[in-house]
């Protein structure tokens, strides 16, 4: 399956609000194709960088408003389990609060994890965009446009890994993995098709496929990436992982 098919399969299984903040690829593909055939090459690359700019700008408002909100909830959630603690912890208050807690953090968690794989596959598309453009039309927009994509905001997800893993540290402290794994399969948390948990899953086979290695790799491919074989992603597992490259 090709990338602009395997793209827009992912964005129809991601979180419905998300959608509109993928990659253009469908549009920056045709546009490839027509400078390729074009006899006015310099107008037709300014478009295409333009369109590429547009596009970055509009990762970087969507990253860095998630990552805003992804704080905020980090914070409300520790003072959440704080005054949690501070209950009996035998009594019916204290059991309903953290059940809530538990839930949240499993959402909390997956919509995290869905952000840096957005991450990823942006920084992927560009790529594969930029090396069709080259390819195609000669031009040489891969190496100094990759290089500026690496500092933007949404390509840099090191906080957000940070809140991930402060986030599994905390779960793994306050909740069992087997009741967690039991509250993530809950119909309340896993709802039909659109569930947290099921595109969390999703999300981390996706990032295996972008950033596993192969004979291909170069210096513009991801880091390989090592996911843990856990009975509880297999359970959740499609049966079609969604492949970006």
């Amino acid at each position: 399956m090709k990338f602009g098919k395997r793209l827009k399969q992912h964005v129809q299984e991601t979180l419905p609000g998300w959608r509109d903040m993928y990659l253009n690829y469908k549009d920056l593909k045709k546009l490839v194709r027509l400078i390729s055939s074009s006899l006015e090459y310099g107008k037709s690359e300014a478009q295409f960088v333009y369109l590429l700019n547009n596009e970055i700008e509009k990762f970087n408002v969507f990253f860095m408003e998630q990552e805003e909100d992804f704080i905020i909830r980090h914070k409300e959630l520790q003072q959440r389990i704080k005054r949690a603690n501070e209950s009996e912890p035998s009594s019916g208050e204290y059991e309903e609060q953290m059940a809530k807690i538990r839930k949240d953090m499993v959402d909390f968690h997956g919509e995290m994890v869905l952000l840096v794989n957005y991450s990823n596959i942006n920084y992927t598309g560009m790529a594969k965009i930029l090396k069709k453009y080259d390819k195609q039309t000669g031009g040489l927009l891969r190496l100094p446009f990759i290089q500026k994509v690496l500092e933007q905001p949404f390509f840099t997800t090191e906080l957000i890994s940070k809140l991930v893993k402060e986030c599994e540290t905390t779960m793994d402290e306050l909740f069992p993995t087997v009741v967690v794994a039991d509250e993530m399969k809950e119909p309340p948390i896993m709802m039909v098709g659109e569930g947290i948990f099921r595109n969390t899953v999703a999300a981390l086979i996706t990032m295996k496929e972008i950033r596993k290695g192969s004979s291909t790799q170069s210096h513009f491919s991801l880091p390989a990436l090592n996911l843990p074989d856990t009975e509880l992603i297999r359970s959740f597992q499609p049966k079609s992982p969604i492949p970006i490259i």
